[in-house]
């Protein structure tokens, strides 16, 4: 069975561009910073030169930035402790200054890729027989540091997916702290190896819920012995960046979805924000709410986190704990099944397993489901987004990678109360790199990040050669046939 190709098409557009803030010598790891001399020479400027320069920036960069002005003053304030108390700037000066530490950024300069599909917030304007999606987006720019971007799709009547128009300008998110509980850094640091007694003594101070001043105060109160022992100052810090990494992104209320772009701000992902796999997770009492899992990137280590969402406009990052918590490529189910969170995991880096939690942050040991065995998959196999509930089983889309490290699309089907059998497996892909089309910033790939059931098929959004989006969609019912004679036939 093949899956039919759409000529539904998204490519990678490097004028969305958004700004951050730039601190130079940062970006070489210099040990001493740059900042005072550059505060320095726009101190230096005539105040007619400096409102000269601040009314061309203003004039080149509004239209393309969100609340420009407000992010200059913003970034002005940042290096603010380099200006003596008693020098007073102009208004100008201040926003020359803050421009002075800012860069702008192609999210998606460098390629776009592996997407995810689920039910948009708006279903407004529509026929009876479309909906419309919101599909997140792994955009790579300079460095090949990974962002999640959004756009958002139509879907029918019959056979039709069309991309709506991306809006701008393009905007970051304000980021706050979020809390912790207890059990969940205890998990965190349980799975890195470090509870040792500085990290016992700091969790037995801290409250039930915290943050990073609460993690400040049960610090300054530990005792002092052990703060000085050897490695203390690695745990301090690990204490801190661990507490740290969890964050409150918040975009406009005036945004559209297409406009917010998700760019690293914990220290574990500053090299990147990886394949997000998001649900429309339902909970008992009928709540509705996003959820995706997605990859940190450090430049050395990775790290599974969460993404919790009411609207895709405020979202919840933290970090996810466990046995089941390790590698790449999590994928979460819709809903609890047996009153449980599940998940399908990669922890063993080339095999499918399901992992259980309690609170969907804390993973236990995973039970395998699906090893390499075909050819098109004798490197690895793994997940291509949440599983679909069906009412013959939770369809899963599947990747196999084989040789010349080529990635294809399959399929296998779980059993519907017990998710630890499995129904079916596609011996075939349902989905390979064509092969007038196999070229791109990662050749010979055809992946995605989810899924999503409509008027009888299964849309597959999906990566091409991490070039551009294209999109494919099968038959539900010829497919759960397929899989159900495969499972008869075993």
């Amino acid at each position: 069975m093949i899956a039919k190709r759409l000529s539904a098409e998204l490519l990678p557009d490097p004028t969305r561009v958004v700004a951050q803030l730039f601190l130079p010598g940062e970006e070489l790891h210099l040990a001493q910073s740059r900042a005072s001399q550059i505060v320095s020479r726009v101190l230096g400027l005539a105040e007619a030169d400096a409102a000269e320069l601040s009314e061309g920036l203003l004039r080149d960069f509004s239209a393309r930035h969100h609340d420009y002005r407000g992010l200059l003053e913003r970034h002005a304030s940042i290096v603010a402790g380099r200006v003596k108390q008693n020098q007073p700037l102009s208004e100008e000066r201040n926003l020359l200054l803050g421009a002075s530490f800012t860069a702008e950024y192609a999210s998606e300069g460098a390629a776009l890729c592996n997407p995810s599909a689920v039910l948009h917030p708006d279903q407004s304007g529509l026929d009876q027989d479309q909906v419309r999606l919101a599909v997140s987006l792994r955009g790579i720019g300079e460095g090949h540091i990974s962002s999640i971007g959004f756009c958002s799709a139509v879907v029918g009547p019959g056979p039709s997916w069309v991309f709506e128009p991306r809006g701008r300008p393009v905007s970051t998110a304000t980021v706050a702290a979020a809390r912790w509980r207890i059990v969940h850094l205890r998990s965190v640091l349980a799975g890195q190896g470090h509870l040792n007694e500085l990290c016992e003594a700091v969790l037995r101070a801290l409250p039930d819920e915290f943050d990073s001043a609460d993690l400040e105060q049960a610090l300054a109160g530990t005792h002092y012995d052990l703060l000085t022992r050897a490695g203390s100052s690695d745990t301090v810090e690990l204490l801190r960046k661990t507490v740290a990494s969890a964050y409150t992104a918040s975009f406009p209320k005036d945004s559209e979805l297409s406009q917010r772009v998700l760019v690293p701000s914990a220290q574990e992902e500053s090299n990147g924000m990886e394949d997000a796999r998001f649900t429309r997770f339902i909970h008992e009492d009928g709540r509705a709410e996003y959820r995706a899992t997605y990859t940190a990137y450090d430049g050395q280590l990775i790290a599974p986190r969460l993404l919790v969402s009411p609207d895709l406009r405020v979202f919840h990052a933290h970090r996810l704990a466990g046995r089941a918590a390790r590698n790449k490529g999590m994928a979460l189910f819709p809903r609890l099944v047996g009153g449980k969170h599940l998940a399908l995991c990669r922890s063993d880096g080339e095999s499918t397993s399901l992992a259980v939690s309690a609170d969907g942050y804390v993973w236990g040991e995973p039970v395998s489901l699906q090893a390499p065995s075909a050819a098109w998959e004798m490197l690895q196999v793994g997940n291509c987004g949440p599983p679909i509930e069906t009412d013959r089983g939770w369809l899963v889309l599947t990747h196999g990678v084989g040789p010349m490290r080529v990635y294809a699309i399959g399929a296998m089907l779980l059993d519907l109360a017990n998710p630890t059998i499995v129904r079916g497996q596609l011996a075939l892909p349902l989905l390979s790199p064509a092969r007038d089309g196999i070229d791109g910033y990662v050749p010979n790939v055809v992946y995605s990040c989810g899924g999503f059931l409509h008027a009888g098929r299964v849309w597959i959004p999906f990566g091409a050669d991490d070039a551009r989006i294209g999109v494919a969609y099968v038959e539900l019912a010829d497919l759960l046939d397929e899989l159900d004679e495969l499972s008869t036939d075993s």
